[in-house]
């Protein structure tokens, strides 16, 4: 009969207040870390996806290779500004051809077969 006393003690003091408070705040954390830890292995993930991709064909204008000629000029039409404010803004664009003067991105490789050089029979 003495553990009641000391249960309605503790709740008449707020020691349950305290123990709730407490496990409220470390269910949060756990929460706050498992999160995190799923954010990580999602990157982890995106980062080893992107590094198995090839590297795009992409020039230093920001055109793809198939947008340039054998000798590398680009053949793309791009906007260029004609008109600007006094803050020196542009206020008008135009259609011109990109003034790329040779590809500088990327060499994509040819698809090459090779045998394997050991035996497993």
């Amino acid at each position: 009969m003495n553990w009641i006393w000391i249960v309605l003690i503790l709740f008449w003091t707020g020691g349950f207040a305290w123990l709730a408070d407490n496990a409220r705040t470390a269910l949060r954390n756990r929460h706050e870390r498992k999160m995190e830890l799923i954010e990580a292995a999602k990157q982890e993930r995106l980062a080893v996806e992107a590094a198995h991709q090839p590297p795009e064909p992409v020039c230093g204008c920001t055109h793809h290779l198939a947008k340039h000629d054998k000798q590398g000029l680009c053949h793309e039409r791009v906007e260029v500004p004609t008109a600007w404010d006094e803050n020196k803004k542009p206020l008008r664009y135009e259609a011109a051809q990109c003034n790329c003067q040779r590809y500088v991105g990327p060499t994509p490789l040819s698809q090459v077969y090779a045998e394997d050089l050991t035996d497993r029979a």
